[in-house]
């Protein structure tokens, strides 16, 4: 068993996979979370988001003991920070989440502790962290240095593959000072089996904002082939098909645009703060940010045909087999289309969700039923399996090439 005890600060779709696998490997492990429902879930052993295994992993950890929730930190040996962070409506970073974290763990502290933050956040934000709780706890300041060790190391996992990410992959840890690096690398090395790498918390911040806009800029590529495509009467998938054949080619697929709290988040944080010199970057967020409304622009056409036409969209989260719908582009659609086509019935297939704010979902035997224009927005396994026969006689709009 690990002697160490670990406080997770926030229960999402990072923190409560965190605490969990930590429950696993041996921590005491406490999970903090402001909604007293997701309290209760936790501590009946339960979970409020989808994600692979991880129901059995949080039973698992919860009955053993090892893990339990609270809505208020509790003294530890570690705190990991995983709160979201964000954007505003001008596109910079909220980081209020992290202040207000930060705020109430600093009276758990003890001289000696760790304190993570693995929100994704814009370069600045760990020593911000570390500002507060000097503020919050001078008793914690010894000749003139904090003696609590602090540090940022962004999460990197892929949803629907968290828990197996969390433990292989490569991890970037920097810290606020060569002392804090070091702690956070032995803590982290306790449980990943990737490699640990060492670095400081600004390059560690600017290192996970730019592993998205990589992400981001590639997708921006696709999905302005896609526009160039359709302009010129082209098929976009033959097309990057071909020339991915180039042994020095790998084009990325098109889609409805670009979601989740990274990859449509975080490149902003980066233009925000040099916005003379993130171009590239700015750009790539405008076209990704505007294949939505071109989507609507082209099934608005369609449905023009239509008297009283009835729209289905298959998929609403941002990626293909989860149920997350931050910045969904597939969701952004959905809803603008009931707005921008009032004499249209607008229905939705989500498999893994049973409600949707503003949108009418329907089984997916129902939509293809009742649909004269199909809209294809998500990849889902299940949408997948829909045979060539079920769609004759519909007009289909294919965006991520699911149909093919």
């Amino acid at each position: 068993m690990n002697e160490l005890s670990v406080c997770v600060v926030g229960l999402g779709y990072i923190g409560l996979p965190t605490a969990s696998l930590l429950a696993t490997k041996g921590f005491e492990v406490l999970g903090i979370d402001v909604q007293e429902t997701v309290v209760k879930t936790i501590n009946d052993g339960k979970i409020h988001i989808v994600e692979p295994d991880l129901d059995a992993l949080v039973k698992s950890a919860v009955d053993s003991g090892q893990l339990r929730a609270a809505l208020t930190p509790e003294p530890s040996d570690v705190f990991i920070i995983a709160v979201p962070t964000p954007f505003r409506p001008d596109k910079t970073a909220d980081i209020s989440y992290i202040e207000a974290a930060s705020h109430a763990l600093a009276p758990a502290l003890k001289s000696g502790d760790l304190v993570v933050l693995e929100s994704t956040s814009p370069v600045g934000t760990t020593e911000r962290l570390a500002e507060i709780i000097k503020k919050g706890r001078p008793d914690l300041i010894k000749d003139g240095l904090l003696s609590v060790y602090v540090a940022h190391c962004p999460e990197r996992v892929l949803p629907g593959k968290i828990l197996h990410e969390l433990v292989e992959n490569d991890r970037i840890v920097g810290g606020l000072n060569p002392e804090s690096t070091d702690k956070a690398l032995a803590f982290y090395r306790r449980f990943v089996r990737g490699a640990v790498i060492a670095t400081d918390c600004r390059t560690a911040e600017l290192a996970k904002l730019v592993e998205n806009s990589y992400r981001d800029v590639n997708i921006a590529f696709a999905n302005e082939l896609s526009l160039i495509s359709h302009e010129l009467n082209i098929d976009v998938w033959e097309l990057i098909a071909l020339a991915n054949r180039h042994p020095r080619v790998n084009i990325l697929n098109p889609g409805p645009g670009v979601g989740g709290h990274c990859l449509a988040v975080d490149p902003w944080f980066i233009v925000s703060a040099t916005p003379n010199t993130a171009r590239v970057i700015r750009t790539a967020r405008e076209v990704n940010e505007h294949k939505p409304h071109w989507v609507v622009e082209q099934v608005s056409k369609a449905a023009s045909r239509l008297k009283s036409p009835v729209i289905g969209c298959l998929g609403l989260a941002y990626k293909p087999n989860i149920d997350d719908t931050r910045e969904s582009p597939a969701l952004e659609v959905t809803k603008m289309l009931s707005e921008e086509i009032p004499e249209a019935k607008v229905i939705a297939c989500e498999p893994h969700l049973s409600h949707q704010e503003g949108v009418t979902l329907v089984s997916l035997e129902n939509l293809l039923e009742q649909a004269d224009i199909i809209v294809g927005l998500v990849a889902h396994i299940q949408f997948r399996t829909v045979s060539r026969a079920r769609l004759q006689g519909k007009m289909i709009f294919d965006t991520c090439g699911m149909f093919r």
